[in-house]
């Protein structure tokens, strides 16, 4: 079982001013690390429209590497706009996965469209900055990575790496909306697609790892990263309903594999849960783990996924 010491709450939406774009939610960080300072995307919401409808946008917050409870900067504008009328991403940005390429830095990330017979659906687009990660371009108005014969809708959660010169692509995709009185609710899993160039993307087509908790179990943020000559994944998973409140709400789990295709789950070794009180005392999610400085630490979401910002936590002992 791995061992991991909470810090405590690292960022808070609500502590920031003046910006109508960010109102509230810290969602999903991804970390670009800098000689001076740790760069911690995120996705955040200005307040609903008169209907009661959000967007979602991107941003980041620049943290002291010595001290990454220091804030030192502010993104001051989203790091790239909403789609025009009728594309994949007109109603949100919402995750995003950055690394670098070269002097190049990638960002992957969830566009948001509307729907009718149910709230949304969602593909995953690709952006690049000639800037260090402060402003991107999307590659275009369409998504490198959208729905399928065997994957029918939402497509999220992207989490890109690079294992041995080649492109992975880490996300979720849906299997089935069931009715929660009423309201849809969608069942989604884990998944991976992998390429040489990060644009053309060959899909495995197939669940990562097995649910636990009930065969409707929800899967997000598979976070995959190479540490002691294995695989480590950590993600979270949820039941399918009643799961905005404490008792089914969003754990993280974990899973390892020695090839990427085939992985072992084991949740008892995640070794993080919900804490007694507080802002993260209902749920934890969206897991990032990240080498800095010789430790390793991991970014995870609280209470209402993210609303209340993001937690940082140490890894204590080693990962084997």
């Amino acid at each position: 079982m791995f061992t991991w010491k909470k810090l405590g709450r690292i960022f808070n939406p609500a502590d920031i001013e003046g910006k109508s774009w960010l109102h509230e939610y810290a969602q999903a960080p991804s970390v670009l690390i800098f000689d001076e300072f740790v760069r911690v995307y995120f996705s955040c919401r200005p307040q609903p429209d008169a209907n009661g409808q959000y967007v979602s946008y991107s941003a980041f917050v620049d943290l002291n590497r010595k001290n990454l409870f220091e804030i030192v900067k502010f993104s001051e504008q989203p790091i790239f706009d909403l789609g025009e009328r009728g594309t994949f991403d007109e109603f949100g940005t919402y995750p995003v996965s950055i690394i670098r390429n070269g002097k190049d830095v990638m960002a992957y990330y969830a566009g948001w469209t509307r729907c009718e017979s149910v709230p949304f659906n969602v593909a995953i687009g690709a952006a690049i900055s000639h800037d260090d990660g402060v402003t991107f371009k999307k590659m275009g108005a369409g998504p490198v990575l959208s729905y399928s014969l065997h994957e029918p809708f939402i497509l999220s959660g992207p989490k890109i790496r690079k294992f041995n010169d080649q492109w992975y692509l880490f996300y979720i995709a849906g299997s089935k909306w069931i009715d929660n009185n009423g309201k849809p609710e969608p069942v989604y899993k884990l998944r991976m697609a992998f390429c040489k160039d990060g644009i053309n993307w060959n899909k495995l087509d197939r669940d990562l790892v097995e649910s636990k908790v009930e065969e409707n179990e929800a899967q997000a943020s598979p976070d995959v990263f190479f540490w002691n000559n294995k695989y480590h994944m950590f993600f979270c998973y949820r039941y399918s309903l009643n799961f905005r409140g404490k008792e089914n709400g969003y754990r993280i789990g974990y899973a390892s594999s020695t090839d990427l295709i085939n992985w072992t789950r084991d949740d008892s070794k995640a070794g993080i849960d919900v804490s007694a009180e507080g802002w993260d005392s209902e749920m934890i999610s969206y897991p990032h783990v990240f080498e800095l400085d010789g430790a390793v630490y991991m970014f995870y979401l609280g209470n209402q996924v993210g609303r209340f910002g993001f937690g940082l936590a140490k890894l204590e002992g080693e990962l084997l």
